[in-house]
């Protein structure tokens, strides 16, 4: 699926690469509001399924900003979305979580790399789209629900933190490698973060990779996990 780019409308518009930036993170908001809604089917008690549901609403917003401000931009959200799918597929098929901690620690740690990636990302697009991605990337409340519950159940067993903690490393691998892929096959997100004097130099490229890997620690130490 190398060089995708969807169809930009003809005349001055937006770049390829700041459709396909709203694209990716719009397919991973509705994909975030899906297994957040599968996730509540296994919680433990019905505290923790209303607190996932509500949780997967705030995802679903999300993703209705991006869709909306695509079609806004007279682009076919499906159409940009589509093209997406494939590689989003095959990282949740390779991380798919064996019980409900793992897919706690699962949209905690993965989702939080590859938000943080297209985070950085949006440092190198005009003013408005940046507003945008910095909204749908904020916590809408996960952060503290995953922690609480996670530390919890270390508490419990602390057998249970070894397990998680491998996990948690195999996932920063994981999604680290999906969100490098993503952006090296869609040439529109190569040219935002890579292109000329507006792009990121190799020595830039090096500081965001230390960044995401220093809040993928933090992330793991705010589970108490061992990196």
């Amino acid at each position: 699926m190398s060089g995708h780019s969807p169809a930009v409308p003809s005349g001055a518009g937006p770049s390829a690469g700041v459709i396909e930036l709203l694209a990716v993170l719009a397919i991973g908001e509705l994909t975030g509001f899906e297994r957040l809604a599968d996730d509540a089917a296994f919680a433990p008690n019905l505290t923790d399924k209303a607190a996932l549901a509500t949780l997967a609403t705030a995802e679903f917003r999300h993703f209705e900003l991006l869709r909306d401000r695509l079609a806004e931009l007279g682009v076919d959200p499906e159409v940009a979305m589509a093209p997406f799918v494939p590689a989003l597929a095959a990282y949740h098929g390779y991380t798919a979580p064996n019980d409900w901690l793992e897919g706690l620690v699962k949209a905690y740690i993965g989702d939080g790399i590859a938000t943080d990636f297209y985070r950085e990302i949006a440092a190198y697009v005009d003013d408005a789209t940046r507003d945008l991605v910095l909204q749908v990337c904020s916590d809408v409340g996960y952060a503290a629900f995953a922690v609480d519950r996670i530390r919890a159940a270390i508490e419990l067993d602390a057998r249970v933190g070894g397990r998680l903690a491998l996990w948690g490393r195999r996932l920063v691998g994981e999604a680290i490698a999906q969100a490098q892929s993503v952006a090296a096959e869609h040439v529109g997100l190569s040219a935002l973060l890579l292109g000329g004097s507006g792009g990121a130099d190799l020595t830039e490229l090096g500081r965001i990779i230390d960044r995401l890997t220093e809040s993928h620690v933090n992330r793991m130490e705010s589970l108490g996990l061992a990196f």
